[in-house]
């Protein structure tokens, strides 16, 4: 999204991630014993304890250890955020270019020397592999780093037309943005939101997953201490009621989402219908085309890791390979590499995955490869059955998995799955896999 006035504005293409079926309990968090953690709010410069009766829980998907009590945020605390942003917004404005890019600077280096600690929550409460986190950090990081160069991508233009007649645009900012983003990504994708929005000039109100919003909660108090202002950054939590307010609410004139096809769509629709601009980042089906000719070894490699990295819990993972010809042999190698990756929890040393989000992602993903297997799939390697030790027996594990012999009606096929699983088609010809390719819905080739 480009958070500024008088600009091009683009609506694009990592579950439900927003809007998902997450465990409400009603109740006060005095229902557990003392001591539990519960998420704040962060409104106006504060961290505020909610005060709902609806909490969500937050559970370590390798443990299912209780991590933290997230709040579904009361209409009064998500008004409370649209007047505290608006209200920010009239000074915030006008603070001049500099002033924002010295904040930006900062912020780079207080995320740099946090990235540890970054990683740590994203571990406990999302799974990744502590290096895999480490990375979630440094890509985020980056786009902090494109927002120090924001004088030079807020540069107007001029033209002249014609005699004593000049034309010339300003870039101004567009007043509060709405950030909703998913559980797969918990720094990165608030890293592309808020900084870029904030130093263009616009004031953020950011709703992150309720799965893991540990790493935003972090990021807040980071953003606080590089000299945010108070109001101009604020962090809402809960469901669906605080999905409607981002795309009700009359000061939020933008929105950023990375979700589900289905939560985009309704988001997209229900935000636009608002007269907010949306930029809706959806679901994908990325396929990888085999080729006999290829370099082997460097495929089954690539292979494997794009496919069960972060257990395929993200919108780029390599879900689909089309094996092209003599191609097609290259499968029980392919097999033997997956089934040598290491699977524990993400703070073991060499893990290569690790669990999965919830129970839900977990159920859904095996009821897709049982679906495979009905409709007539071989599945080559199987990681339905895999059992953690010790603490980690009763996490959300599913192990590396590859079907073969999938064809394109397939449920397994038109899904994105979002877990460590790729399902493998044949093709005679490389003509036949990119009209494979362009059927499936998710994915054009031209």
């Amino acid at each position: 999204m480009l958070p500024f006035r008088l600009s091009l504005f683009r609506a694009a293409r990592p579950h439900s991630r927003c809007l998902s079926s997450s465990a409400i309990l009603r109740g006060i968090p005095s229902k557990y014993p003392a001591g539990t953690h519960t998420t704040k709010l962060y409104i106006g410069g504060e961290f505020i304890e909610s005060q709902t009766d609806q909490w969500i829980e937050l559970r370590n998907p390798a443990t299912q250890e209780l991590v933290t009590l997230v709040p579904q945020a009361t209409p009064s605390e998500l008004a409370h955020a649209e007047r505290t942003a608006a209200e920010a917004f009239k000074t915030w404005k006008r603070s001049s270019v500099l002033t924002r890019q010295r904040i930006m600077l900062d912020l780079q280096l207080l995320v740099r020397q946090n990235m540890d600690v970054l990683a740590k929550s994203i571990t406990t409460e999302q799974g990744k592999t502590f290096p895999d986190a480490k990375g979630d950090v440094l890509r985020g990081l980056q786009v902090v780093e494109a927002a120090c160069g924001i004088p030079n991508l807020l540069l107007g233009e001029t033209l002249p037309v014609s005699t004593d007649m000049d034309t010339f645009t300003i870039k101004e900012p567009l007043g509060v943005v709405g950030g909703i983003t998913p559980f797969n990504f918990p720094a990165m994708i608030p890293l592309w939101i808020f900084p870029l929005a904030i130093a263009c000039g616009n004031t953020v109100i950011l709703k992150p997953s309720e799965r893991d919003p540990g790493a935003t909660m972090i990021l807040a108090k980071l953003a606080e201490e590089a000299g945010v202002p108070k109001g101009v950054l604020n962090i809402v939590h809960g469901a669906v009621d605080t999905v409607n307010f981002i795309c009700d609410a009359p000061a939020i004139k933008a929105i950023s989402f990375v979700g589900s096809d289905q939560a985009g769509k309704y988001i997209f629709a229900r935000g636009t219908a608002n007269g907010k601009r949306v930029q809706a980042n959806l679901g994908a089906k990325n396929h990888g085309v085999v080729m006999s000719d290829a370099n082997k070894n460097h495929t089954l490699n690539q292979l494997v890791g794009a496919a069960f990295g972060a257990a395929g819990q993200r919108c780029m993972a390599l879900s689909t390979a089309v094996f092209v010809g003599k191609a097609q042999e290259w499968v029980p190698e392919l097999v033997d590499r997956a089934s040598k990756l290491k699977v524990s929890g993400g703070f073991e040393q060499g893990a290569d995955l690790g669990p999965l989000i919830t129970a839900q992602s977990k159920r859904r993903c095996l009821e897709l490869i049982q679906s495979a297997v009905d409709e007539g799939a071989t599945v080559v390697l199987d990681g339905r059955d895999f059992k953690a030790p010790g603490k980690y027996a009763e996490g959300n594990f599913v192990g590396p998995t590859i079907i073969a012999n999938v064809k394109p009606h397939m449920r397994c096929y038109r899904e994105e799955i979002f877990g460590p699983v790729l399902v493998c088609l044949n093709a005679d010809t490389l003509e036949e896999a990119v009209e494979i390719i362009n059927d499936n819905p998710y994915v054009t080739l031209t």
